[in-house]
């Protein structure tokens, strides 16, 4: 009886000692960036941005850092992963990009922002809401590139880094304002819209050189043939790049292409970042 007593006296000291731990822990919120509602005149809505800062990120300071425009931007679709690399690529161990500022754009409406009209009726009738993509580029151009340069600590290096329509409308971007970004990640891009009408365009001339990384997965014969198609379009212009890389993810899909994609791009582009 007596040694049935000390255990117990044992149990409910350790139990007490663990309540009390408990009640002296203190939980923090886990925070890597902001989050903010921007409304968008030429849109006629509210847009919301994920925004990693860099760790020592900080208003009062003189440092500057190139921003990447990530498309699919919610925390829900590719901001906290890509965020992740970018830390990571930039650790002075690893040394493949510098310190960057990441905007991720959420969703609306992807298939209205990202595709330009078209000229198919079936894809008129299976995706009603496209072409609205030129509206997009004008609030990326005049709204939210302008904001971001006000309102952060930024060098003129832009980045944009897009997939599936997300790659669509980053090639658009490229073919028809490529002055909007310093460097451009396509990956897995839905050039088949519009029977792949816009790889029969005549790119646009821009100032300066350019970063292009194009990648694409084992995603079907028409996703990799017009990937290569881009990338070999791209390779046989006058226009001047810095860095023109492509690279077939054997062992990925549409679905997990992304990330890898993106590595093997800051990969490509270290030897920009050693040399500065």
């Amino acid at each position: 009886m007596q040694l049935n007593l000390i255990l117990v006296f044992v149990v409910s000291l350790f139990t007490l000692n663990s309540f009390e731990q408990a009640k002296s822990a203190e939980k923090q919120a886990f925070i890597i960036g902001e989050r903010l509602e921007y409304h968008s005149k030429v849109l006629d809505e509210d847009r919301m941005l994920n925004i990693y800062l860099p760790n020592g990120y900080s208003v009062d300071s003189a440092k500057t850092y190139p921003v990447i425009y990530l498309l699919d931007g919610s925390k829900d679709e590719d901001f906290i992963h890509i965020a992740g690399l970018v830390q990571f690529a930039s650790y002075p161990w690893i040394n493949m990009v510098q310190e960057s500022i990441v905007i991720g754009i959420e969703n609306v409406d992807r298939k209205r922002d990202f595709c330009f009209p078209t000229s198919i009726e079936q894809d008129k009738i299976d995706f009603p809401t496209t072409g609205g993509s030129a509206a997009f580029i004008e609030f990326i151009e005049t709204e939210l590139q302008p904001y971001v340069e006000s309102a952060y600590k930024v060098q003129n290096e832009k980045t944009i880094i897009g997939q599936s329509l997300g790659g669509l409308l980053a090639t658009e971007i490229l073919a028809k304002k490529p002055d909007m970004f310093d460097k451009y990640l396509i990956v897995s891009p839905s050039l088949w819209w519009d029977n792949q009408s816009l790889l029969d365009l005549e790119f646009a001339a821009y100032e300066g050189s350019k970063d292009v990384f194009v990648a694409v997965g084992e995603e079907g014969k028409v996703m990799k043939r017009d990937a290569k198609k881009l990338y070999k379009k791209l390779k046989k212009t006058k226009l001047s790049s810095e860095i023109l890389g492509f690279k077939f993810l054997k062992e990925q899909d549409h679905g997990d292409a992304l990330h890898l994609a993106v590595y093997h791009a800051f990969e490509a582009m270290k030897v920009i970042v050693v040399a500065i």
